[in-house]
């Protein structure tokens, strides 16, 4: 054999090991990844459970559920919404806007939405985009894990529903 095709089956080696390296490394953060994942899960449906004696938990089922929701950010978020926008919100996502009731009361609200997002994170595929856009908390009912439960249920909805991110605006002084 020459030197130059033994040079050539060792690059051939070289190059094949460098691939194997690269499948290790592909398969370790891969399983990586499905670990954060579960644990993600798993913290999630933690923080979803009720561990609240008491509340009802409770999808948004119509017109009449809108004075409450209006009431509750009306009196916590200091930007003034239109009976127009609770509106759109919540005809077109009744699913994600969730209510926590105490003896018929409603203490706390999450309204939210999930829409097709012009992206590039998954090529030739519809990516979902979740958005919270109001949590309001009546003031005696406030860190008491909540509005917690309440924004991790519309996560894990939004998640069923295909959402590859959720956002959350909050303002500075919160």
């Amino acid at each position: 054999m020459t030197k130059q095709k033994k040079k050539s089956k060792q690059k051939k080696r070289e190059h094949n090991g460098g691939d194997d390296a690269l499948a290790k490394q592909a398969a370790l953060d891969e399983s990586r990844r499905r670990r954060e994942a579960e644990r993600s899960r798993e913290l999630s449906r933690e923080l979803c459970a009720s561990r609240h004696d008491g509340v009802e938990w409770c999808e948004y089922e119509g017109e009449v559920n809108l004075p409450e929701v209006m009431r509750l950010v009306d009196d916590d978020l200091s930007e003034p919404y239109s009976i127009f926008t609770y509106r759109y919100f919540v005809k077109n996502w009744p699913s994600l806007c969730l209510l926590a009731k105490i003896e018929g009361e409603t203490v706390a609200c999450v309204v939210s939405k999930a829409e097709v997002e012009n992206s590039q994170l998954v090529a030739g595929e519809a990516c979902y985009r979740g958005y919270i856009a109001m949590l309001a908390v009546n003031n005696t009912y406030r860190r008491s894990g909540i509005g917690t439960a309440l924004v991790c249920r519309s996560i894990e909805r939004m998640r069923a529903m295909g959402c590859a991110e959720v956002i959350l605006e909050t303002e500075t002084t919160n």
